[in-house]
């Protein structure tokens, strides 16, 4: 499982499936007869290079997931949106408030709450039909995004990327122009 830093390096570095895609080019066309003499083997290659076709791939796939499941089900869009909205304002009130704050005793409880709350809000943003940035969401995205801004920029600034880079509809016209103020990178 790969760390936060990671995770936000690759986030940060989309030429990377850019240049190993070239690797595996060069690779396949000299033949290399000899699998010492390669740096990475083909299966392994080949591995990579899904994993880094996406910036959050488990991520993706729960998006993909829940999206197939609210198509699927019409009648439950607004119980599924509602419900990771409820979720992501369960994590933001943990996180605001001194006194449940001070029951996570350790950080890495901290950082793992942050990182739901910010999955919760790019899965509701990727199913709900206007997005998590529009007026009447069920997510306190302003919220959310002032509470990273307060965090040390190390763990803050993978998550802000994550919301940045990940979700659908924050470049769209009705995201409130101070949302996108916020997130201006």
């Amino acid at each position: 499982m790969l760390s936060c830093l990671e995770r936000s390096l690759k986030m940060k570095t989309p030429a990377i499936q850019n240049d190993f895609s070239y690797y595996r080019r060069i690779v396949s066309r000299q033949r290399i007869d000899s699998t010492e003499n390669m740096l990475v083997s083909t299966e392994l290659a080949n591995r990579m290079s899904l994993f880094y076709a996406h910036a959050t791939p488990m991520l993706k796939v729960l998006s993909e997931a829940t999206s197939k499941f609210v198509n699927d089900n019409a009648d439950d869009v607004q119980n599924t949106t509602e419900t990771l909205g409820t979720m992501a304002k369960v994590c933001l009130r943990m996180l605001e408030n001194p006194k449940l704050l001070q029951q996570i005793e350790r950080e890495e409880t901290q950082m793992l709450v942050l990182r739901v709350m910010v999955g919760l809000v790019i899965l509701y943003d990727h199913v709900h039909p206007v997005g998590a940035f529009a007026r009447g969401a069920h997510v306190d995205v302003k919220g959310c995004v002032r509470l990273l801004q307060a965090q040390p920029a190390i763990k803050a600034e993978p998550l802000l990327n994550a919301l940045r880079y990940t979700t659908k509809h924050l470049n769209e016209e009705n995201t409130p122009k101070n949302i996108r103020n916020m997130l201006a990178a």
